[in-house]
């Protein structure tokens, strides 16, 4: 599985990779995959990886956020809304990022909108 993510992280085509290890809380536990490889190959490739909100998923946790967050990976926080009523998750996600250190400079869509536009430039 780590080929496979980094295989995307390297298509310039791709800007954000989700669901950074599969992992469904309950039913389906992480893949194994080198998370140190993805945040590295990240970092060179400046890419951005999810924290999924949705509380059945929560990946990237705060443990490998933390560590994404020392390597310089630029992070976003993402609901994973299916339906209006799924907005509210995003404080699940936040939680993530603050038990993991992450400031606004660390969360793309915490960035100023100008900010924000020049990354996908």
């Amino acid at each position: 599985m780590t080929k496979r993510v980094l295989g995307a992280i390297e298509n310039p085509d791709v800007d954000v990779i989700a669901h950074p290890t599969c992992r469904l809380l309950g039913e389906r536990e992480p893949v194994a995959i080198d998370l140190e490889a993805i945040f590295k190959a990240a970092v060179k490739n400046n890419k951005v990886l999810e924290i999924n909100a949705m509380p059945d998923r929560l990946d990237l946790n705060d443990v490998h956020t933390f560590r994404a967050r020392e390597l310089g990976v630029k992070l976003a926080i993402e609901t994973d809304a299916h339906s209006v009523a799924h907005l509210g998750f995003m404080r699940f996600g936040v939680s993530v990022a603050r038990r993991a250190w992450c400031e606004p400079q660390h969360i793309l869509n915490a960035l100023p909108l100008e900010e924000l536009l020049a990354f996908f430039k």
